[in-house]
């Protein structure tokens, strides 16, 4: 969430940011903008009547007995109109604040201007495209003939966009939550098995309500749960309402979950396959950062998210998101897209963004640099590293064989057992 006191009190200059992310959001302030007008104006008002409260006080002091009466009047008078200015001030403030929870995170200077992401920028890259004897195909072609990916079976359980895995790919799919995670692990990172049911109160802290509750799902009954969409709601979530002691800065945390989108919105886009599924897998990476580090960390989370693609030898790269593509949270964003021969393009893997301090402000997470200092709102990152079922399909696709056989790259064969290939059941 932005900052009330920034925002009502530069608002042209929010509205002009927000604009860099298209028209809708930057017409998010206009039932902020009269508000604050009418916050500015009452504040005004109240500090008036304040005043005049304090000279009818000491007047009555020194008034004589015959006077005291009058302006006792008086003073209930002006003393009344500066307690129901703070009432209404307050409500204001409640109103503006409940507005912002649907405002998007400013973006940084350093965000590329654009409005979708045929705008988005190229940083880096890195591996070579595989060549191949024959017609590459499609990971859903390769997982239905050799029998280990089943949409129709899945289908009549549970709807569109599930599958079942089965064998090899069900193996394959564990192979690399383990991987991932040891990778991580490596570099520092604590890892963490969070609930995958929270609060409302946990899924408006990361940004995710009120704006997309259509894309969540929830539980029925009295006690009302939310599926999370990913590990970035319980685990930044975790600190919720804390403030972090000085030393305890860098926080890296990694985290496997399960993810439930509902994906409103998406039909028609990626209905074949496994790229946008009900139900996928995740590893995700959190960081708590100070202000002054956040940038640095976010490069680093990159890093990390890359690392696992260059173990498997798989060929990707690096956007730069522009303001028009990137996330509701987010103040910056990398994505990690992986090459795909059988669909001939790059597909996002990973999304790495830091909200800077709009995730810690909704949550309440804080930290204080020295003992003495006053606390100051953390800032929050977080990215896949990576999506599973994202890199069971690069798999399929780049290591697929001519005889329909995919090889499993070394890296994994220790996950799996020594099994080299999946092949059909």
């Amino acid at each position: 969430m932005l900052d009330l006191k920034n925002t009502v009190q530069d608002l042209d200059s929010v509205r002009s940011q927000l604009a860099r992310r298209g028209s809708e959001a930057a017409k998010s302030l206009d039932g902020i903008a009269t508000l604050a007008t009418e916050r500015k104006k009452l504040i005004r008002e109240t500090e008036d009547a304040r005043f005049t409260q304090r000279q009818s006080s000491d007047a009555m002091r020194k008034a004589a007995p015959a006077e005291r009466e009058t302006l006792q009047a008086q003073l209930r008078i002006v003393s009344q109109k500066a307690k129901q200015g703070d009432e209404r001030l307050k409500e204001i403030e409640a109103e503006i604040e409940r507005l912002l929870l649907v405002v998007p995170n400013l973006p940084h200077a350093s965000v590329p201007d654009g409005t979708s992401g045929d705008q988005n920028v190229e940083v880096d890259r890195w591996g070579k495209a595989p060549t191949f004897s024959f017609q590459p195909r499609e990971h859903w072609a390769i997982g239905e003939s050799l029998g280990v990916l089943d949409f129709e079976r899945a289908a009549r359980v549970s709807g569109s966009r599930f599958a079942f895995y089965k064998g090899g790919l069900a193996r394959l799919e564990r192979a690399l939550i383990n991987f991932f995670l040891d990778c991580h692990l490596e570099r520092g990172y604590l890892e963490i098995l969070p609930p995958f049911l929270v609060s409302r109160q946990a899924m408006t802290g990361t940004g995710q309500l009120p704006k997309f509750e259509l894309d969540a799902f929830k539980t029925a009954g009295e006690q009302e749960l939310f599926l999370i969409p990913t590990a970035e709601v319980p685990v930044t979530n975790m600190h919720r309402e804390e403030i972090l002691e000085p030393g305890t800065l860098p926080l890296k945390y990694c985290a496997f979950s399960p993810c439930f989108r509902a994906e409103a919105g998406s039909y028609g886009k990626d209905v074949k396959g496994l790229i946008r599924q009900h139900q996928f897998e995740k590893v995700e990476l959190v960081h708590f950062s100070t202000p002054e580090e956040s940038y640095a960390s976010l490069d680093a989370m990159v890093d990390a998210a890359r690392e696992p693609l260059r173990r498997l030898g798989l060929h990707h790269r690096v956007m730069a998101l522009c303001t028009g593509d990137m996330g509701f949270s987010a103040a910056k964003t990398f994505d990690i897209e992986v090459w795909l021969p059988g669909q001939n393009a790059f597909r996002e893997i990973s999304s790495c963004s830091n909200c800077e301090d709009f995730q810690a402000r909704r949550a309440s997470i804080r930290f204080r640099a020295a003992p003495t200092e006053k606390p100051r709102f953390v800032h929050t990152l977080n990215g896949s590293g990576v999506a599973v079922g994202r890199t069971v399909v690069a798999i399929l696709e780049n290591f697929q064989q001519p005889d329909g056989t995919v090889v499993v790259p070394e890296p994994l064969r220790r996950y799996m057992g020594g099994v080299e290939r999946i092949v059909k059941i």
